[in-house]
């Protein structure tokens, strides 16, 4: 897949719509390419700035040649000039019409060629990377994300790494941003759900089709007047006007975020900074909400470069990325995002050099339901041959794990995902027989997600098996009412006694019951041993008179 995206990007020679389009990966309509394109029809005064001293005569003169003279060979001639004098202008113009205009010049000059890219990098002017970090705290949205668009060009085309504080301010910046405009971007959503609920409610009910029916006649087609009153609602809605405060500022900016990640995380070194800034969580965190399928497509596929590095790839399910990533796949109306995360799995399974992890990533997407996806897509047999190799490569791994999959593999992997349901496995006397002390394994880790899920989940079903299996654990583990509570598991399954769901109530009040009742047994066996030891030490010392 690597090489097929390349190839398509290295076909075309340059064409400043197209190759716009292409390194986006978004519609022709992204806002920060519309914006640029109505900022190249800006006619600047260079002479004004002269004349107030702003600016030198030598960087007029350049500046002059190149954008009005049309000298578009200038920065390959005079790389040096060309250098120094835009960052002097970012550096001492302050106007952001000018500032907007400058950051456009830089960006068609590095789009019409990536080697230029050491034009900057190879300045001698100082820390080439100030004035443009600076940028990034202005207050023009548009300022922001063309300037952080050509830093992730300059960290990305040129051969010398981007430097360590600088590469950490920036993917902070790109983080921030992300989940800044997640979180608009799910309140919009939100806010157009219940406008449709609302309309639906009002303008849909029994009463007021029965009304139109009687105004228009019975003829009248119910699905075009309904349509049509949805579309007039949103026209009434006016721009963003009833979202609640803080979110009118425009979030359209996201998908630029996004695409400067999407070259940022092509590159080895800057992975390992992108961990360390917390990027793999907020990423998921986003894909867990909801946000469009673009953005979907985007940040799936920030994982998916990830997941070249074979560290990254062993440790992505500690973020829950299969579960998350299994959602997107049960949901995925678009080929883009079920490509992506199919793609996704097939590197969780082949990058990470110990198979047992790899084993572990099988089994926690049969856990998710992956297969019952694949088995769909091998039906509807798709034309992209990239979706269908890995829909049989997945198949084949996948099925081979479930024949070697023990019941407590199944166990394990169920409570690890957070998706308990009632699997037999739970109801299992002999597995509970079995396999109860091997819950105490690797420092408890099972009992402590158990213990977690009691006190996080909001699932009922989750919350019911949870209290089942603490029950059935502390009943067939001699020592685990202790345990339980020593975890906190005690408090949490009392807490549930007064749920809303009678479901959990009723399983939570049983494990309780298993916790009291434990000790009596445990008791009760203890003085039948103490008995025992006696009446054997009377029989040896009446043996021995």
């Amino acid at each position: 897949m690597e090489v097929k995206l390349k190839r398509e990007a290295d076909t075309e020679k340059y064409n400043p719509k197209k190759v716009y389009i292409r390194e986006d990966m978004i519609a022709a309509t992204s806002v920060l390419q519309i914006r640029a394109s109505e900022i190249r029809q800006s006619q600047i005064n260079w002479q004004s700035y002269l004349q107030s001293q702003m600016i030198t005569q030598r960087d007029h003169d350049f500046i002059v040649n190149l954008d009005q003279r049309g000298q578009k060979d200038l920065p390959d001639k005079n790389p040096e000039a060309c250098a120094d004098v835009f960052l002097n202008l970012l550096t001492h113009i302050s106007k952001d019409n000018t500032i907007q205009y400058i950051l456009v010049l830089i960006d068609d000059i590095l789009s019409e060629d990536k080697s230029r890219v050491k034009i900057f990098r190879n300045a001698r002017h100082g820390n080439v990377w100030q004035p443009f970090l600076n940028l990034l705290n202005r207050q023009d949205e548009f300022v922001q994300h063309m300037t952080a668009r050509i830093i992730a060009k300059l960290a990305c085309w040129h051969p010398q790494l981007m430097e360590k504080s600088d590469l950490h301010f920036y993917l902070s910046w790109l983080k921030d941003q992300l989940k800044m405009n997640a979180e608009m971007v799910s309140a919009e959503l939100e806010h157009a759900e219940k406008v449709m609920l609302e309309h639906e409610k009002h303008n849909f009910s029994e009463k007021h089709t029965k009304h139109q029916k009687e105004k228009n006649g019975d003829d009248a087609d119910p699905s075009q007047e309904k349509y049509s009153s949805l579309y007039t609602s949103f026209d009434v809605l006016k721009s963003h006007q009833d979202l609640p405060p803080g979110l009118h500022k425009n979030n359209d900016y996201i998908q630029s975020v996004g695409r400067c990640l999407q070259m940022m995380l092509r590159v080895d070194e800057y992975r390992f900074a992108f961990l360390s800034v917390d990027g793999i969580s907020t990423l998921l965190s986003i894909l867990a909400s909801r946000v469009n399928f673009q953005v979907q497509y985007q940040l799936v596929f920030c994982l998916w470069v990830l997941t070249f590095n074979s560290l990254l790839a062993e440790k992505m399910n500690k973020f829950n990325a299969i579960p998350i990533l299994a959602d997107i796949l049960s949901d995925s109306v678009k080929e883009k995002v079920t490509r992506i995360v199919l793609a996704v799995f097939r590197n969780l399974i082949e990058k990470p050099e110990d198979p047992q992890v790899a084993k572990e990533h099988c089994i926690a997407m049969v856990q998710c339901k992956v297969l019952k996806q694949l088995s769909i897509l091998e039906q509807k047999r798709s034309d992209d041959e990239d979706i269908m190799n890995d829909v049989d490569f997945l198949n084949e791994r996948l099925q081979a794990s479930v024949q070697d999959l023990s019941s407590f593999d199944q166990y394990a992997t169920e409570v690890k995902s957070g998706r308990l349901e009632w699997s037999p496995v739970h109801k299992s006397a002999k597995f509970w027989r079995e396999n109860a002390a091997r819950l105490n394994e690797r420092g408890q880790e099972l009992l402590r997600t158990l213990v977690h899920l009691l006190e996080k989940s909001r699932d009922p079903v989750v919350l019911a098996v949870a209290c089942y299996d603490v029950g059935e654990y502390v009943r067939h583990y001699p020592r685990g009412k202790h345990i339980i509570e020593q975890l906190g598991g005690k408090q949490r399954v009392m807490y549930l006694l007064s749920h809303e769901d009678p479901n959990v109530r009723y399983e939570a009040l049983l494990a309780v019951q298993k916790l009291m009742v434990h000790n009596w047994e445990y008791l009760g066996k203890q003085l039948e041993k103490e008995q025992i030891d006696k009446q054997a030490g009377g029989t040896a010392v009446g043996a021995k008179a």
